[in-house]
């Protein structure tokens, strides 16, 4: 209980971010991501810092971050997943980010928590590629 008080301290929340985003990016992605969003490309988790917005740009995009195992497996709500999902973008896409920015909700979530999108490895390459095309590239991902 200390651990996590201290690890949310050191978090956005004197900054006026969602309490419950916060908290749960401490309990379900602090693990793989780190606290600072910093991640650890050479165990295979991509550094989210000025580099995650890129997915918000595509429809494929969105739907590979709900997919990635830590979300899908979470057990959140849709609202909490949403309400995580923009936590992220707002506190560590930087310009990555398209804008406008529209925001994850609930609504959208569920439709994407339905998509099939099978093996989430392969289905980031395909996304790499799309914004490829368009000049746009993502943080180092080590998975052959």
């Amino acid at each position: 209980m200390l651990a996590t008080a201290l690890l949310l301290a050191g978090t956005a929340i004197g900054q006026g971010a969602d309490r419950t985003a916060t908290t749960n990016y401490v309990l379900k992605c602090i693990g793989c991501h780190l606290q600072d969003g910093s991640g650890l490309p050479s165990a295979g988790i991509p550094d989210f810092v000025g580099k995650v917005g890129v997915f918000a740009r595509l429809p494929e995009g969105r739907a590979y971050l709900l997919h990635v195992p830590g979300v899908i497996g979470s057990s959140l709500s849709d609202r909490e997943i949403a309400d995580l999902l923009n936590y992220v973008m707002d506190i560590y896409a930087g310009e990555s980010l398209p804008v406008p920015y529209e925001p994850f909700t609930a609504d959208e979530v569920a439709a994407l928590r339905a998509t099939e999108i099978g093996n989430v490895v392969k289905y980031r390459r395909v996304i790499a590629a799309k914004l490829a095309e368009e000049g746009i590239e993502l943080a180092d991902y080590p998975w052959p």
